[in-house]
This record gives C-alpha cells, structure tokens and sequence, in this order.
C-alpha cells in the first residue's frame, strides 16, 4: 500500500520508488530477513546494533551503490524495536508505581496499627500502677 502523496514521503514509498529505478518492476520491500531477528535481541543490545546498523547506512551513503534502502530498513526495524521497549518499560513502571503505592499505603496502616497498639499498651500500663 502506497502512502499518500505530499511533499513529504513515506520510507516505504521511496524504496518502492528506488525499486521500481533499478528493477524497472514495482514491488514491495520486506524487511531483510535478520531485521526480523533484532525484537529477539536482549535490550541492552539494541544500542550496539542501531549503531552498527547507523555506520553501514552512513557507510552505505557515502558510496554510491543502492545497498542504503536495505539498511535504512534495517535501521527502522531497530527504532521500531527500541520504541518497543520503550513502550513496554513504560507501562511495566506504570505498573510497578501502582504496586509501591499499594504497599506505601500497606506500611502505613501498619504504622499506625503499631501506634495504636503502643498507646493501647501505655495505657494498660497505667491502668495497672493505679
């Protein structure tokens, strides 16, 4: 599916473009097939990869073959991924500031449990000396 036109384009209608350039036939990129494999990465390799994948791209730019569209996919592919993340972070520290607030609110009924049994005490105390 196309993109609307505009002068701003979508990636994917440029590859389609640089595509149709080259082969003279209009097709669909696909993603190339390890850009699949970067949601199975650990998080803490994504950085290194969009790195890698940033140099090759840079690399590729600055030559003069068409290799840039596979690698500008490859880089999408490794933001979509860490947006991912992102996103998943998010909501496990929305999800996790609910469970402190639950247990903040435990503590402090404990608090005041301890509090009221301390004065409970006290006063049994003196009930006693008298």
């Amino acid at each position: 599916m196309r993109g609307v036109g505009g002068p701003l384009l979508c990636i994917s209608d440029l590859l389609n473009d640089v595509a149709e350039e080259t082969s003279g036939v209009p097709h669909d990129h696909a993603p190339p097939s390890d850009a699949a494999d970067v949601s199975k990465l650990p998080p803490s390799d994504i950085p290194k990869l969009f790195q890698e994948n940033f140099n090759e791209l840079k690399g590729a730019l600055e030559g003069g073959d068409h290799s840039w569209t596979a690698l500008t996919l490859k880089l999408c592919s490794a933001l979509e991924t860490a947006n991912k993340l992102v996103d998943s972070s998010n909501s496990s520290v929305a999800s996790l500031s609910e469970k402190v607030d639950e247990l903040e609110r435990i503590v402090n009924r404990r608090d005041s449990a301890i509090t009221a049994a301390k004065e409970i005490q006290g006063s049994l105390k003196l009930y006693d000396q008298l």
